[in-house]
């Protein structure tokens, strides 16, 4: 009797040996009219290389071609010079600035430029999902070191508000 080995669950026959990266964990601002960040990206970890295609792969085609990026040392301290995207070579600058160890800046050629707070990989989960929503929110008035001192101070919005005397619990 020959056995007969199905394809797992949601996959097709010819899926066997395709690998996909998963999707990027990424926040962007919803509107034109934004601060100094346009969203935030949460790698899974410090390659920039291998994290770098799947953000650029998730971007709306609408924004344009990602031509280079601009990231931080501290961050990215073995960072390429070139990483491969979906369908061409993206430069990558290293910078020593301090607001760039946080954040990495994509530059279009169409729609010009995006800078994203850049969440370290191992950041906890709790604290990524507000760094997410935060960066993201159209009134984020911070920057991406000030917004990430924030949450890992225990301040975030909400809190801020409410030691400046806005509503607490009732």
């Amino acid at each position: 009797m020959d056995a007969v080995t199905k394809p797992a669950e949601g996959t097709t026959p010819g899926d066997a040996h395709t690998y996909r990266m998963p999707l990027p964990r990424l926040s962007l601002t919803p509107d034109v009219s934004h601060g100094p960040l346009d969203g935030a990206w949460w790698p899974r970890c410090d390659a920039l290389e291998l994290e770098l295609p799947a953000l650029i792969g998730s971007l709306d085609p609408s924004v344009g071609t990602v031509t280079h990026v601009t990231v931080g040392t501290a961050a990215w301290p073995d960072a390429p010079q070139e990483v491969m995207a979906p369908g061409h070579v993206v430069e990558v600058v290293l910078t020593d600035l301090a607001a760039g160890a946080h954040a990495i800046t994509l530059d279009c050629d169409t729609v010009g430029r995006w800078e994203l707070l850049v969440i370290p990989p191992d950041e906890p989960a709790g604290a990524a999902t507000r760094l997410l929503t935060a960066a993201a929110a159209p009134g984020n008035s911070l920057s991406a070191p000030r917004l990430l001192a924030s949450v890992e101070s225990g301040l975030d919005g909400q809190d801020t508000w409410e030691s400046e005397g806005g509503p607490g619990l009732r």
